[in-house]
C-alpha cells in the first residue's frame, strides 16, 4: 500500500447497471475498488432512464470506501459513464427529470422527422453519425413534444460523466464524444456547429463548453471533499465515454484490435487512423490523440440479462443460471431469442424491434432460455463483426471485457458463435480503469505507450469445431428471425 505521500489516481464509471470507483497507481495497478448497484428504469416500452441523484449517492459511497482502502495522495480524477445520455439541468444546475439514455428508443418520430429534413448522406458524412435514435435532437424534441413544461425551463443539456464532473468541481462542461455522438460536431473542425445544435430546439447557450477527455475542467470543490473523501483542489479532467475508456484499459491503440464490452449495454469498438463513417456504426474519437473508434452497441446486453434473471430466476444468482445453461447443448434445444428488449441500436437502428423467445416447449427449462439469451447477444456480436469486415475493417483480435466477461460459460459461446478466439483481460474494472489511465496522462502521470504495456490478458477461449458448426445455424437463425418479424415490429409500434 501507498504511503499518504505517493500518487494515485482515482477513475469513476457512471455505469447503466452499476457505479464503480478505483484506486490506481500511475503504473495501473489498483488499489482499491468499491460498487454500488444502479437502476436502469423502463416505465413504458422502449423507454430507457436514470436517475443523476442515484449517481450521485453511489459515487459519494464509492469514492470513500475505494479511498479508504489505500493512503495514497489523489492527483487526478477522472469520470467515464454511458452515452449520449441525456442529463436536463434547470438554472440552478438540477436535474429537470430522469437521464433519458442512451438505449432509450421513444423518439422514433422525432428521427422521422429529422429525416424528412435532412439528407441523411451528407449529415452522415458531416458528422460521423446516421440519422438515429442515439442523436441528442431527437430525444430533447421528445421533451419539447411530450413534456413542453420540463423543456422550457432546461438551462443546461449535459451527459452522464459530465454531470458527475459538475457535481464534483461546480464546473459545467461536455466532454466531445457526448457531442460527437449526439451530433453537434463537425468533424471539418471538431467544434459545436450552430446549426447541428439548433436541431435540439435549444439555444447554443444550452449546451456549455466543449472539453477534450485529457482537458483539466477543474478542482474537487469543498462540497464535494467533503462528500465524498476526495482531497479539495484535486483535479479532474473531462473524462471519456465508458466504451471508449474500456478500449483504453483493453490496450487497444492497433487496427484490427476490437473489444468487446460485457456491460449493461454491448458494445463492440474497433480501431481506425481516420474516421470512415459508416450508418450502422457510431463514430467516436479514441483517447490515443490522433486515432478513432468506430463502434456499435446493443441497447440491452447486461441488462436485459439482469431482467430476465429476475423473472425466471427465483433467486438464483448469474453463476448458477449459468451452470444451469453449459448443461444445456450449443443452440438451447432450439430455443432462439432476439435480445431487442430496448429496441436496437446498430447494426439495424430499429426502435421498433423487441426481444423475442421462439421455439419453446413444455420440456424446457431455465437453463436453455438463460442460454439463449447468452447466444442471442454472442450473435449481436457476431452480426457487427460481419458489418466491419464489409466495412474493410475485420477483426484481428477480439478482446472482452467488463462484467459479462467474467462469465467462463459465456465467453466460450461467444467464441463459438464468432468463430474466433476471445481474449478476456486480467482485471473486471474496465470502464473505471481505462478513466483512471486518462487521468494519469492527463497530469503527466504516464504515458500512453504505459498503458499498453499495462494490460493485463486472462483467458483466452478459443472456438470449437463441433459448436462452431451449430452456431452457424443459429446464427442464420438470428438474422431470418429479425427479417421475419420486422414488419411484426412496425405494426405492433403502431398500435
Amino acid at each position: 500500500m501507498p504511503s499518504a505521500t505517493e500518487d494515485v489516481i482515482v477513475g469513476l464509471d457512471i455505469g447503466t447497471t452499476s457505479t464503480i470507483a478505483i484506486v490506481m497507481t500511475p503504473s495501473g495497478e489498483v488499489l482499491g475498488s468499491a460498487s454500488r448497484p444502479a437502476t436502469l428504469s423502463s416505465p413504458e416500452p422502449g423507454f430507457a432512464e436514470a436517475d443523476p441523484a442515484q449517481w450521485w449517492a453511489n459515487a459519494r459511497e464509492v469514492l470513500r470506501e475505494a479511498l479508504n482502502a489505500t493512503q495514497g495522495k489523489p492527483v487526478a480524477v477522472s469520470v467515464t459513464g454511458m452515452l449520449p445520455a441525456v442529463v436536463p439541468l434547470d438554472a440552478e444546475g438540477a436535474p429537470l427529470r430522469a437521464s433519458i439514455q442512451q438505449s432509450d428508443a421513444r423518439n422514433s418520430r422525432e428521427v422521422s422527422d429529422m429525416r424528412a429534413r435532412l439528407d441523411e448522406t451528407a449529415f452522415l458524412a458531416r458528422t460521423g453519425q446516421g440519422l438515429t435514435q442515439q442523436l441528442v435532437a431527437p430525444k430533447l424534441r421528445w421533451i419539447e413534444r411530450h413534456e413542453p413544461e420540463i423543456f422550457a425551463r432546461i438551462a443546461h443539456v449535459v451527459g452522464s460523466y459530465d454531470y458527475l464532473n459538475y457535481r464534483l468541481t461546480g464546473r459545467l462542461s461536455i466532454e466531445r464524444n457526448w457531442a460527437l455522438e449526439a451530433g453537434f460536431v463537425d468533424l471539418a473542425d471538431h467544434e459545436l456547429a450552430d446549426d447541428l445544435v439548433a436541431e435540439s430546439g435549444l439555444p447554443r447557450s444550452a449546451f456549455p463548453r466543449l472539453v477534450s477527455s485529457h482537458q483539466r475542467i477543474g478542482e474537487v470543490s469543498a462540497e464535494a471533499a467533503a462528500a465524498t473523501g476526495l482531497p479539495e483542489g484535486a483535479p479532474v479532467f473531462g473524462g471519456a465515454a465508458d466504451h471508449i475508456a474500456s478500449a483504453l484499459a483493453a490496450g487497444l491503440t492497433e487496427a484490427g484490435d476490437v473489444l468487446l464490452k460485457f456491460g449493461g449495454a454491448g458494445d463492440i469498438i474497433a480501431i481506425a487512423d481516420r474516421p470512415e463513417p459508416d450508418r450502422r456504426l457510431f463514430l467516436d474519437y479514441h483517447l490515443v490523440p490522433g486515432l478513432y473508434a468506430p463502434n456499435g452497441c446493443m441497447a440491452s446486453s447486461g441488462s436485459m440479462l439482469r431482467w430476465l434473471a429476475a423473472l425466471i430466476g427465483g433467486g438464483a444468482d448469474l453463476a448458477e443460471l449459468d451452470a444451469e445453461a453449459a448443461a444445456v447443448p450449443p443452440g438451447a434445444d432450439g430455443v432462439r431469442m432476439l435480445p431487442y428488449f430496448l429496441g436496437e441500436k446498430t447494426p439495424i437502428h430499429d426502435p421498433y424491434a423487441r426481444g423475442t423467445v421462439t421455439g419453446l416447449s413444455l420440456g424446457h427449462g431455465r437453463g436453455a432460455i438463460w442460454r439463449a439469451a447468452l447466444e442471442a447477444v454472442a450473435c449481436g456480436f457476431r452480426h457487427h463483426l460481419e458489418v466491419l469486415t464489409d466495412s474493410g475493417r475485420p477483426a484481428r483480435r477480439l478482446f472482452a471485457s467488463d462484467g459479462g466477461s467474467r462469465s467462463a460459460v459465456w465467453m466460450q459461446i461467444v467464441a463459438d458463435v464468432c468463430g474466433d478466439a476471445v481474449h478476456t483481460l486480467g482485471d473486471s474494472y474496465g470502464s473505471s480503469v481505462g478513466a483512471a489511465w486518462v487521468g494519469a496522462v492527463a497530469a503527466g502521470r504516464a504515458s500512453w505507450d504505459d498503458v499498453a504495456a499495462a494490460r493485463r490478458l486472462g483467458a483466452i477461449y478459443a472456438p470449437k469445431a463441433e459448436p462452431v458448426a451449430v452456431y452457424n445455424r443459429v446464427y442464420a437463425d438470428y438474422r431470418a428471425l429479425y427479417e421475419s418479424l420486422k414488419p411484426f415490429f412496425a405494426r405492433g409500434a403502431q398500435s
